[in-house]
């Protein structure tokens, strides 16, 4: 199985050209991949079009025949213009998805700094290793507190689905919406967290002491690469507004049922049609 993240940054590149189809193009050469996750997608936002807007969702579903494309809005609201304005996260994938949720993430008060709503993405998928949970999301960048409650969020919705795949709910298979789902705690957490390896985001998503049932989430690059060689930087390369030195911020965690299957991981250093850096994962069985 083969998966690319990447916060597309509503598909803008370093020549302020924004470009739906370049993404996609660039992400099918960089392999064949069976999910797409990607952050920072747009509906009618103008502002960051610097046109009249226009649905970014729905181009990616003209633009993938044969995925499913599922979209989590962390912002829904009345745009200047009178219209309904959308932007969050996406999963694209050709796998059966057995089901798919999006959970809003914690933004506590933190008066003074510019902040937004943040969501995580989630679809369990059925893949030739048997189903996994995929979790992309954004994490907010300007409000440290805000990002940490976050972080915990994501490790407590990881945990949750653990605890159900562990401890089932009541057999039901009426039919309705009780009737039972598929469970699993293996997991891809991936996207932009907007932290480094040093800070404490980076160890709480990583957390052992997590309740019975649930699998630890590890970030895949030491596991293939090896603790001594540093992230490759997936932001801040060409582009210096946020900061002269480039970082990595884009992680991809895996659930640690799935180490086993771990093949590569490598980050694609040449791309400009993002201010990230794509990133791409392989699994097998």
């Amino acid at each position: 199985m083969k998966l690319i993240t990447w916060n597309v940054q509503w598909f803008c590149g370093l020549d302020d050209r924004v470009d739906v189809e370049r993404v996609v193009d660039h992400a099918r050469a960089m392999a064949d991949f069976d999910v797409l996750c990607l952050q920072e997608v747009a509906i009618d936002y103008p502002g960051l079009t610097g046109d009249a807007g226009f649905d970014q969702v729905a181009k990616l579903r003209g633009l993938l025949p044969g995925y499913e494309v599922l979209f989590g809005a962390a912002v829904q609201e009345q745009g200047r213009h009178g219209r309904r304005q959308q932007f969050g996260n996406l999963i694209a994938t050709r796998l059966p998805v057995a089901q798919a949720q999006s959970y809003p993430l914690p933004y506590p008060a933190d008066g003074g700094v510019r902040t937004m709503p943040r969501i995580c993405t989630t679809a369990t998928v059925i893949s030739a290793l048997g189903p996994i949970r995929i979790m992309t999301s954004h994490l907010e960048f300007y409000s440290k507190a805000q990002r940490m409650a976050q972080a915990q969020a994501l490790l407590d919705i990881h945990r949750q689905a653990c605890g159900h795949a562990t401890h089932p709910p009541l057999d039901d298979e009426s039919g309705g919406p009780f009737q039972n789902k598929l469970h699993t705690t293996r997991a891809i957490l991936c996207g932009d967290f907007n932290f480094e390896t040093t800070d404490p985001e980076y160890a709480l998503i990583q957390s052992a002491n997590a309740p019975t049932g649930a699998t630890q989430l590890m970030d895949a690059w030491p596991l293939l690469h090896g603790t001594q060689q540093p992230h490759d930087p997936t932001f801040r390369l060409f582009d210096s507004r946020y900061g002269p030195v480039p970082i990595c911020c884009d992680f991809v965690f895996v659930s640690a049922d799935l180490q086993q299957n771990l093949r590569s991981l490598a980050v694609d250093g040449m791309t400009q049609a993002s201010d990230h850096q794509p990133v791409l994962l392989a699994l097998a069985g």
